[in-house]
């Protein structure tokens, strides 16, 4: 069984009876757990509603690092990611390709973040591009040693993925492995260890092919599965059980709603 580690489900623009079939067709397809992920803080309570109901849907809370329009306080922060149903606190990060302009609100709202994290013993879902240095620097400087994470959507190089590694993080592949420009990914994924190992959709985004250029849904993480375990050589089932089981040991608040 497979797990979509990272999905937007109140970004799909369904009603509740799509979204249910989105879900159901995922579950055909082998998909036992889902983490809707929240880019703010304000929208956080309209993606709870969205996703109530869905015992197999999980939530975690944060400001997404190009959403700085939504930046809310240590407070404000702490006080949402404190709730029962959040398992991880995120997404957060560095994003200097689209919004280097912001980069100071970037750099205290990832710190507040890495802060909640240590706080509520939870773990944190990081969005970084083009912010290797800082990225690893902030983590060094303000995580606990208990707090683990992961590097989600993850298209940097090998260097950043093995300190990442080193500081207890995983390392979360989208759909853009797939694609035929991604050959420096191919190849940072094929060093990548299965023990520290996450697919994801990122939907409804980043669709992977053959659905490239459609709406993403986390249904498809089955096509990253498939794709990632030729490229480490291992079969499907393995990755599957291995990237699962990576998952419940990451997000550990979720094993209580396990399939």
């Amino acid at each position: 069984m497979f797990v979509d580690s990272h999905c937007h489900l109140d970004r799909l623009d369904k009603t509740p009876e799509e979204l249910s079939e989105v879900l159901n067709f995922a579950r055909n397809r082998g998909v036992e757990h889902f983490l809707c992920v929240s880019v703010s803080v304000k929208d956080f309570p309209v993606m709870l509603d969205a996703v109530k109901g869905f015992n197999d849907v999980s939530v975690s809370c944060g400001v997404h690092p190009l959403h700085q329009e939504d930046a809310c306080s240590f407070d404000e922060l702490l006080e949402m990611a404190d709730r029962e149903e959040v398992v991880a606190i995120g997404e957060t990060g560095l994003d200097y390709f689209y919004s280097a302009d912001t980069k100071a609100v970037q750099l205290t709202s990832f710190v507040d973040h890495i802060k909640v994290a240590n706080k509520l013993n939870k773990p944190l879902i990081i969005h970084t591009r083009d912010a290797r240095e800082d990225t690893i620097a902030l983590l060094k400087q303000h995580k606990s040693e208990s707090t683990q994470g992961v590097l989600h959507c993850f298209t940097e190089n090998w260097e950043m993925a093995q300190a990442a590694i080193e500081l207890g993080m995983y390392i979360s592949i989208s759909g853009i492995v797939t694609f035929k420009t991604a050959t420096e990914l191919q190849e940072v994924v094929k060093k990548i260890p299965l023990d520290k190992l996450l697919i994801e959709t990122d939907s409804p985004w980043l669709a992977p092919v053959p659905y490239r250029g459609k709406p993403n849904q986390p249904g498809f993480v089955r096509e990253v599965g498939e794709f990632i375990a030729n490229l480490k050589g291992v079969s499907v089932e393995e990755l599957a059980r291995v990237t699962t089981e990576n998952f419940y040991a990451l997000f550990d608040l979720v094993e209580g709603k396990r399939s």
